[in-house]
Formats: structure tokens, sequence, C-alpha cells
């Protein structure tokens, strides 16, 4: 199974690193790029043995500090630490958490799982009753979009790639439009909303 620890001040940051020789650390941000980041890195703890500890940065600020001034490198998050013996050998930060720059370094460095790693389970709860809310007609088109992708915007759960992927099929990528809901256009210029909704709860 996947082991996530959570790491809330800078002795358990220490524990955790004099515990696994090879070990990584995970910034957790505010927003969907934390579950965008930690989507694409679960696909390679699903197949790779690798203790995580994960840091959720504006509540454990002290640990984030830490792992900053221990290393060297700039806080970002979401931001991914390979550790090796206690030192940083490997850093990457925010959109740049890609397969292309995690796969040479699990490659390298992190041995394969001899077991079949469980998934990460998350709470999809808040999605699913904003999309019967919309399909019992309690919301329009309009205010399901603006509910749902602002609920997506600032989502920063640690989700798998595949609740990712089907999570941002509705509206896609809400940084597309920071600058204003409006610049989604109308709900249904993807197609019929309802039917993409019933289509996304089957797969949920």
């Amino acid at each position: 199974m996947t082991q996530l620890v959570p790491l809330t001040t800078p002795d358990e940051v220490e524990t955790f690193l004099a515990q696994f020789p090879l070990a990584a650390i995970f910034k957790a941000g505010t927003c969907h790029k934390t579950m965008q980041g930690f989507g694409v890195l679960e696909t390679y703890l699903a197949r790779h043995e690798l203790p995580v500890g994960f840091i959720r940065v504006v509540d454990w600020r002290p640990a984030s500090n830490h792992v900053a001034e221990r290393t060297g490198v700039r806080h970002h998050s979401p931001q991914f630490l390979l550790f090796k013996n206690g030192q940083s050998v490997f850093d990457v930060d925010n959109w740049d958490i890609t397969p292309q720059a995690l796969a040479p370094v699990f490659e390298a460095h992190v041995p394969l799982r001899t077991d079949t790693a469980e998934g990460i389970s998350t709470n999809i709860e808040p999605y699913k009753q904003l999309m019967h809310q919309f399909l019992n007609d309690e919301l329009n088109e309009w205010q399901f979009q603006e509910a749902y992708v602002n609920y997506f915007r600032d989502d920063a759960n640690l989700r798998s790639q595949r609740e990712f992927e089907l999570l941002s099929r509705l509206f896609g990528d809400p940084d597309a439009y920071h600058g204003g809901l409006h610049q989604l256009g109308a709900p249904q210029s993807r197609g019929d909303l309802k039917t993409r909704v019933q289509e996304l709860l089957a797969q949920l």
C-alpha cells in the first residue's frame, strides 16, 4: 500500500527522513495544482516502493520552512523532493510535476514494488452532491458550472490521476479561465451537460 506520512513539525520531518534511507516529501498547496501534481506522482507510487511524507503548507508551515532551510530548495507548492540518506537529490515544482520529469528519476533511483499498491482513496462526495443537485434541477446550468468550477479550482486534495482526469472532464482546466468564468462559454458548449454529468457520476 502507498505509504503517506503527514509531517506537521520539523521534528517529524527529521524522524521521517532518518527512518527511510530513500524517501520523498510532497508539499501540498491550496488549489487544484496540488491535486494535479499529486495525481501524476500517484501513478509512479503505484509501481514503485517509495515512502512519501506530505506537508500541508498552510497548516504546517514550520515543517515546510524546515525542509526549505534544510535543503536550500526554495519553497513552492506543490513541490516534490526526493531524498537519499537524508539529502535532497531531486526536486520539481508546480506544473513541472509531469511524467516527463518524474519517469527518469523513478527509473534511476526508486525500486519497483513487489506488491500491488492500493490506490489513494479520497472524498468525492462534494462533487457528487453538486451533480445530483443539478440533475434534480436544484441548480441551473450556470449555477452548477460556477459552483463546480470554483470547487475544483480550490480543491487541494491528494487525488489519483484517474480521479483528477475524471473530475476535470466536465469543464477542463480552470487556469484557462482565471480571468472570469465567462471565458468558459455556455455550459452546454461541450455537449449536453446533463448527459455528461450522468456519465461522469457512473464512472466515479
